[in-house]
């Protein structure tokens, strides 16, 4: 009784946060600040860090497979909570399908960087050897080399990057945003949810925070101007185009809808 009033009064707080209308507008301003100015951490943090080291455990266990975690928490969150207020196997599909739109889009962006980077980019073999020769300035040029050959032979390969990290990360954290505002309306009209639902949004919160936790460790450990700001300008784009335009039309055969429409009340639903 005691752990689950505990659950109640925790998980309304943070609904009540997540879900009100100052961090829903402002969120994606606070995500461009980080990006924007994460970098300058660097000249204040320690190199000697354990995040400083591209082995560490999160980045292991969670940055390779940001996306997946993403999908497992978001898509268990939306299809309980809107399947247990319609009871409705197609109308939880619809909601569903944002994060087949968003994995999409996510896929079909790295496939063009991809394609950019090998376009732009040229093979390189270092004439140093050591654990310091991918910083040597002294390079040896290997023409007609795809980067997957050239990095197959241990050589470099320098092309024009985006971060692909910073780009999943930024939309993941805006993704969550939206996705997990809907509780805090649907909270506060009295709406049913038992344990399960509860957990599974602080569990969302909690990755949405994790992600910006990462986010800010790749910028202060790792800088990278301006490879990470054109990932980060393309993850807010994405969003943008997805949740402030796309999503907006309403729920159609081609457009799944806006987070919460047709779940609840039409007042709930101009929030």
């Amino acid at each position: 009784m005691f752990l689950n009033t505990v659950l109640v009064v925790l998980t309304d707080l943070v609904a009540h946060l997540v879900g009100n209308k100052v961090f829903r507008q402002h969120f994606h301003l606070l995500l461009s600040g980080v990006v924007m100015f994460g970098p300058v951490l660097s000249f204040w943090v320690s190199q000697h860090s354990i995040f400083a080291k591209r082995t560490h455990f999160l980045y292991r266990m969670f940055l390779r497979s940001g996306w997946g975690w993403t999908c497992i928490f978001v898509g268990s969150f939306v299809f309980l909570l809107s399947f247990s207020i319609r009871r409705s196997v197609s109308l939880s599909v619809r909601h569903l399908s944002r994060l087949a739109v968003a994995g999409g889009l996510w896929r079909g962006f790295c496939k063009l960087l991809d394609l950019l980077e090998n376009a732009t980019g040229s093979c390189y073999e270092s004439l140093a050897n050591g654990p310091e020769a991918p910083n040597g300035p002294l390079l040896v040029l290997r023409e007609g080399e795809s980067k997957a050959e050239c990095l197959r032979a241990g050589m470099l390969w320098r092309g024009y990057e985006v971060s692909e990290d910073v780009f999943l990360l930024c939309l993941c954290c805006l993704l969550l945003a939206e996705e997990t505002a809907v509780f805090g309306p649907y909270l506060s009209l009295g709406g049913a949810s038992g344990a399960p639902l509860r957990i599974l949004f602080l569990f969302c919160v909690l990755l949405l925070w994790l992600w910006v936790f990462l986010l800010l460790c790749l910028l202060a450990y790792f800088p990278q101007f301006p490879t990470q700001l054109i990932g980060g300008a393309l993850g807010c784009l994405s969003w943008r185009g997805l949740y402030q335009g796309w999503y907006r039309l309403g729920p159609s055969w081609y457009c799944p809808g806006r987070p919460g429409l047709g779940l609840l009340n039409i007042k709930t639903e101009e929030h």
